[in-house]
């Protein structure tokens, strides 16, 4: 299931639809502790399932939802035999929905999604999980479009549920989670600005570091130099210009 690993960061190969891979998974071995800037959600199909998230154990039983946010270190230690769906989706796809970005930055890293722990959203959240496999691996055209519409929806429901909810176990991430909303905000920032004038030196400094130190933060939490990301960014601002809405 992890294709890439470079220490403990993982970076997440879409193959097959831009933005977004599923791993319908029954492999029977368990994972390392790594992480990514991809948002993960986990539900299983069959028996249960085991997540470590930073030194704390979840069991998702079959059915629930384990969202695991962009960033976060965890594992799975389980070598249970059944069969989980694994959705990753890149981050930057969200940067374009005001208030998302900021509502996910303020819910817990790893939020267990139970008919006990969130009754009112619970039922539509497992649909939403189903409809995004059932298109994933449909012929169907727009199957991008249909994804994130669904994920969409999926992180609206938890977002107004659990805003603002992080407790003491999300409290204690230290310099790597300052580190990593700093860094977020400042993709944020490209996003809305990449057709402007934007140079290594400005970025560091909005983002409060020097440039050197800057520059290895910044390919480690997204994989690529600050200049390959501002192109990729430009590139698609501009083929949304010229394309029109």
């Amino acid at each position: 299931m992890i294709e890439v690993l470079n220490g403990i960061r993982e970076t997440v190969v879409y193959r097959d639809i831009e933005g977004f891979k599923l791993h319908d998974n029954t492999d029977f071995e368990a994972y390392p502790e790594h992480w990514h800037t991809a948002i993960e959600i986990i539900m299983p199909i069959e028996n249960l399932y085991h997540v470590s998230c930073k030194k704390e154990l979840f069991t998702i039983q079959e059915g629930e939802l384990l969202l695991i946010n962009s960033g976060v270190i965890h594992g799975m230690p389980s070598t249970i035999r059944g069969e989980r769906l694994i959705l990753q989706a890149d981050l930057s796809l969200l940067h374009n929905v005001t208030g998302m970005e900021s509502a996910l930055s303020t819910i817990p890293q790893a939020l267990l999604l139970t008919p006990t722990t969130a009754p009112a959203i619970y039922t539509r959240l497992r649909e939403l999980m189903l409809a995004i496999s059932r298109e994933y691996y449909s012929d169907s055209i727009l199957i991008s479009a249909s994804i994130y519409a669904k994920l969409l929806e999926m992180l609206i429901l938890v977002g107004r549920e659990y805003a603002g909810a992080r407790n003491a176990f999300d409290a204690s991430s230290g310099k790597q989670q300052e580190h990593y909303e700093k860094l977020m905000a400042l993709c944020s920032y490209i996003h809305e600005h990449c057709t402007e004038d934007l140079c290594l030196d400005d970025a560091a400094a909005l983002a409060g570091f020097s440039k050197y130190h800057f520059t290895r933060l910044f390919k480690n939490y997204t994989g690529v130099s600050f200049y390959k990301y501002l192109n990729q960014k430009t590139n698609r601002a501009r083929g949304k210009v010229i394309g029109g809405p």
